[in-house]
């Protein structure tokens, strides 16, 4: 079952990652996506840390679709956080 939309977390400059939910049900699902990520989808590198929002703005269906399918191809842990990295971005593109 494909997740669905959630809420925008934002910026953690700590794991350099953008935060944001899904939701399955009624279940929400933590999801990130990093910084190299989000820059290899862009086709672009070295987005400030402020843009980071509006980057996500404007790749949101290209990177929850990506959260879904993660999500949809690895066994449920209940309250695992779903993190997309630079490996799921070249393997979407393919």
């Amino acid at each position: 079952m494909p997740l669905t939309r959630g809420r925008i977390g934002g910026y953690d400059s700590e794991r350099m990652a953008f935060g944001f939910t899904m939701m399955h049900g009624d279940q929400e699902i933590e999801c990130q996506i990093s910084d190299a990520a989000m820059d290899e989808l862009a086709g672009t590198r070295g987005t400030a840390s402020m843009a980071r929002q509006a980057q996500f703005v404007a790749l949101r269906d290209a990177v929850e679709r990506i959260a879904s399918d993660i999500y949809d191809s690895s066994p449920v842990v209940r309250g695992a956080t779903i993190r997309i990295f630079t490996k799921h971005i070249a393997k979407e593109q393919s």
